[in-house]
């Protein structure tokens, strides 16, 4: 309005151009570039298009199909040990599995102990649940790194549960008003393997019928917020074991608060003996874990400071007579053998049907996590599902042996990683170390004081209590997050509820994942499953979800991508670390002969230089000396030639190492229906742009509105390797810009003539 459209457009044209780089601004100059296409609605795109209403699936159908392979199949599915263990290779893996299933044994011996007591059991079942389980999951697990076992957050809840339910009031015997311990004991173990027979029954069950999903209505902010609040439920649950007190059993609303009140009231009455001990062995314990830390990079694998802690204190109070002279509370009799299986009780099933399935979501929410994680940084997938069912069985054999319900410890799984465990086998191996340990020597334990396994409880929290400092981080990426953080802290904390964290998950939403094609002669990108005319671009794929992208279904985004590319990202990826390291050992083994033809030869007092040429050997009559120096100098250049490609950019790409590559350069993400991001949603965009890249792929993102944008530089999303020029404001702008500046490789084409470019 007021200009003519002419000059109008100029005006455009010159603050468009004035806004570009030189180079680029002359180049549009120089092709006149626009768009022309007539506008349209809906019913005329969709008749150019020629829309179809995208064919359903009806997946239950395979069902019922019957065949060999199908059989096969489904064994593997459930029963992954037959597939994984005939290609164990004992030359690469049986070494690094040995020492990670000694690490973790050594670990899990006083962890399952001490862990026991947080169930409210006698410390032997910790033991039981440290050996069962663990073998269950090694023959029907498929994450290579996590070690099942005895967890804290779940020994708490399950603590929460025996002491409501058998207090210790319920077992005061004669006018001195002692408790019964034998029979406290008893009433506790039934309840805690009737309730690990539910949690697998529960785990089972919704593993068998798919429901492997549930966990990702379980946001991050939550789990860590209700984990943080259980290990201060663990820390406060400790303190009568450190001061020697003897507390009332609570449970219910405000109860951690009523016992940290009367640990204060109780304070003049603690035990001295118990309160030096406890200190003495947490010292011990800091120190141990710091000089690990100092010396990491130089242990084949850390010192077992837990294990020495033990076997020093057992010694010392048995030399000493702790417990006589000083009044320092034991652990008592501990029986050597395995205790018979028991049917578990069917009268207790009603009143633990609610703590079961609370405890089935949660424990299994920590080992999938936790088995994502270590799957995403070694390149192979684990099944949820299968996750599920393997965690149900430890669970439910687990209770039928007499065990307490368990999970997978973040601090045992890092330990068998880092000490190069590469399969389940490192579990196997440490559940026959415990094996031994009940069999034979268990009863050596016997004059370990309680508050020794208190303090290694204690020390062992701070990687969970490290947690709190997400309200600093939360405050500054997404105020929401932390809102759900503070209120499932608050509420776990004051109401000691366990079912408090899962229903402040959202409903769930099924989102619609769609692979984009142009419409022709238009730079509209539609559905090509729904519209026939829709071509993809050549090189270039574009994907895009009818929903928000958010903790509950980022997963499932990320899976729907790396599927409907038509490339498996993680095997590539797997692939392509396997042939770098072969590559690096490779390397390594040539400078070991170089080394040693180098010293060999430095006897004839001959000096070796790679670029030391036939000529320059003539000029300085060295002709007597080629004979001698010819297979050094042959694999001083073998050495540098391998040096050259691997720092040269191409040495470690997928055509030189032998791979295939993906038929396509680039990769651009619709973001048009995100209406907000949240920690989870930055992260998994995140590791979208690392895997791909990883295959020689470069990712865009299109379409995104100003608030998302805002976010997500409120998330830190942006950096030194993804800024703002990733971002375009369509996804034609996108599309246009990676076909002018394709990646190396294949997929590369030729910039064809676009009938919106004249």
């Amino acid at each position: 309005v007021g200009a003519p459209e002419g000059k109008s457009s100029h005006f455009r044209q010159r603050d468009t151009q004035a806004l570009l780089p030189v180079t680029q601004a002359m180049e549009l100059r120089k092709r006149d570039y626009h768009v022309e296409r007539p506008l349209m609605n809906q019913e005329q795109l969709e008749e150019l298009g020629c829309w179809t209403s995208a064919a359903r699936t009806y997946q239950w159908r395979t069902w019922f199909q019957c065949s060999r392979a199908r059989a096969q199949a489904l064994l593997f599915q459930h029963l992954p040990v037959l597939a994984w263990l005939p290609r164990y290779s004992l030359r690469d893996w049986l070494l690094g599995d040995l020492l990670a299933g000694l690490s973790v044994a050594i670990m899990q011996l006083p962890q399952g102990l001490a862990y026991a007591l947080l169930a409210g059991l006698p410390p032997v079942f910790g033991l039981y649940s440290s050996f069962y389980p663990v073998f269950i999951y090694f023959l029907f697990g498929t994450s290579r790194h996590i070690s099942v076992g005895t967890f804290a957050v779940m020994s708490v809840m399950v603590g929460s549960v025996t002491e409501s339910l058998a207090p210790d009031e319920n077992f005061l015997q004669g006018a001195n008003s002692t408790v019964d311990e034998a029979a406290r004991d008893g009433v506790r173990v039934q309840l805690a393997s009737t309730l690990s027979v539910l949690v697998g029954l529960f785990q089972v069950g919704l593993g068998l019928v798919r429901f492997g999903f549930v966990v990702t209505y379980l946001s991050e902010p939550l789990v860590r917020g209700y984990t943080t609040a259980a290990s201060v439920q663990v820390f406060i649950s400790q303190l009568k074991y450190v001061f020697g007190l003897q507390l009332s059993s609570r449970s219910g609303p405000l109860s951690l608060i009523y016992t940290v009140l009367e640990v204060c009231w109780k304070l003049p009455q603690s035990v001295v003996g118990t309160v030096v001990t406890a200190l003495v062995a947490g010292v011990a314990l800091v120190l141990v874990k710091l000089l690990n830390d100092k010396l990491r990079r130089y242990l084949p694998m850390p010192i077992p400071g837990e294990l020495l802690t033990l076997i020093g204190a057992t010694g010392i109070s048995y030399g000493v007579g702790l417990k006589p002279r000083f009044g320092v509370d034991v652990v008592g009799n501990i029986p050597a053998g395995l205790v018979p299986p028991a049917a578990p009780s069917p009268q207790l099933f009603t009143s633990l049907l609610g703590y079961a399935f609370t405890i089935a979501v949660v424990g299994f929410a920590i080992a999938i996590s936790l088995g994502k994680i270590f799957a995403l940084r070694h390149g192979y997938r684990v099944d949820s599902n299968q996750e599920l069912v393997a965690l149900g069985l430890s669970n439910l054999i687990g209770g039928v042996f007499q065990c307490f319900p368990v999970s997978c410890s973040m601090s045992r799984s890092l330990v068998q990683e880092s000490a190069g465990g590469n399969t389940q086998v490192a579990g196997a191996v440490s559940s026959l170390f415990i094996l031994i340990i009940i069999v034979k020597l268990g009863e050596l334990f016997r004059d370990l004081p309680k508050a020794v396994l208190a303090a290694a409880i204690i020390v062992n929290l701070k990687g969970m209590l490290m947690q709190f400092t997400d309200i600093r981080s939360l405050w500054k990426s997404n105020r929401m997050d932390l809102l759900i953080w503070l209120v499932t802290f608050v509420a776990t904390i004051l109401l000691n509820l366990d079912i408090v964290s899962p229903f402040l998950s959202p409903h769930p939403s099924w989102p619609r994942y769609s692979v984009l094609g142009q419409v022709p002669d238009t730079d509209i990108y539609q559905d090509v499953a729904e519209y026939s005319e829709a071509r993809e671009v050549p090189g270039v794929k574009v994907f895009r979800s009818s929903a928000t992208m958010y903790f509950a279904n980022a997963e499932l985004y990320s899976d729907a991508l790396k599927q409907r590319c038509g490339v498996d990202v993680d095997h590539l990826i797997s692939q392509k670390k396997k042939r770098l390291r072969k590559q690096e050992q490779k390397l390594k083994r040539l400078r070991k002969s170089l080394q040693k033809q180098t010293a060999a030869s430095e006897g004839a007092s001959v000096s070796i230089h790679v670029n030391t040429s036939v000529r320059d050997m003539e000029s300085n009559n060295m002709e007597d000396s080629k004979a001698k120096v010819s297979t050094g100098k042959e694999l001083e250049d073998i050495a540098a030639s391998g040096q050259e490609d691997a720092k040269a950019p191409d040495g470690s790409t997928l055509k030189a190492l032998g791979l295939p590559q993906p038929h396509f350069h680039s990769l651009v993400l619709d973001l048009g229906a995100l209406s907000f991001v949240d920690t989870v949603c930055i992260k998994s965009l995140k590791n979208i742009f690392r895997d791909f890249r990883e295959i020689e792929v470069e990712v865009y993102m299109a379409a995104c509105h100003t608030p998302v944008v805002a976010q997500l530089e409120a998330g830190n999303f942006f950096d030194a390797s993804i800024s703002k020029q990733h971002l375009f404001a369509s996804v034609h702008d996108a599309v246009l810009f990676a076909l002018q500046h394709p990646r190396s490789g294949p997929a590369s084409p030729v910039l064809v003539s676009w009938p919106l470019a004249h």
